[in-house]
């Protein structure tokens, strides 16, 4: 995805950024233990498909904003790399789900990030537009209509009907759910984080 593309109809990201993310030259040791912890730990395997830092090894996104405060930036990472790395769900799952966060949020930089992750786990672009385009995309598996129909429900209600609840659970099992609950919650966390902070 280009920097330009909008997200559900919602307007681009505001040109100004509020906050400077430091680069690897001036990390104190703290963000250089944190900074070190996400470039060389699971996400490395990652690199070229969901990116981590820029030409000049500028962390970019979310991660950049997690050494502001790497105490705190670092249980962020932690709780990321669980869910991206240690979780249950498929990739395809995985990335439905975040794709569903990206564009209810009009992220742009996490719609960016995971759409070509979404695409090498087997997602195809129309697949990907009709989530942009508020569908639910065709030819998916029972588990992965589950994550997005789920998804859509928290961002949409913040909660999940006892009824949705029991579907998914029958699909996903209690501990599936459970994840998809967490993931649509960390990557909303992301995106706020990313509207407020605009690196």
């Amino acid at each position: 995805m280009d920097d330009t593309r909008t997200i559900l109809g919602r307007p681009e990201p505001p040109a100004s950024h509020r906050v400077t993310v430091p680069g690897p030259d001036d990390l104190d040791p703290a963000q250089r233990a944190l900074y070190d912890r996400i470039t060389q730990g699971p996400r490395k395997s990652q690199q070229g498909v969901v990116p981590i830092a820029d030409a000049e090894g500028r962390l970019l996104g979310p991660f950049g904003l997690m050494l502001l405060e790497p105490s705190v930036g670092e249980a962020v990472q932690e709780v990321g790399a669980a869910l991206r790395f240690r979780g249950r769900l498929s990739p395809r799952c995985r990335e439905l789900a975040i794709l569903v966060v990206a564009a209810h949020a009009g992220s742009h930089f996490e719609w960016w990030a995971h759409e070509k992750a979404a695409l090498a786990a087997g997602l195809d672009p129309a697949q990907l537009q009709q989530l942009l385009d508020g569908e639910i995309p065709d030819d998916l598996d029972e588990a992965e209509r589950t994550c997005v129909e789920v998804a859509v429900a928290l961002r949409r209600d913040s909660a999940l009907a006892d009824d949705a609840f029991a579907a998914a659970s029958a699909v996903l099992g209690e501990a599936g759910l459970a994840e998809v609950t967490w993931l649509v919650g960390y990557y909303g966390m992301l995106a706020l984080a990313l509207e407020v902070l605009r690196p």
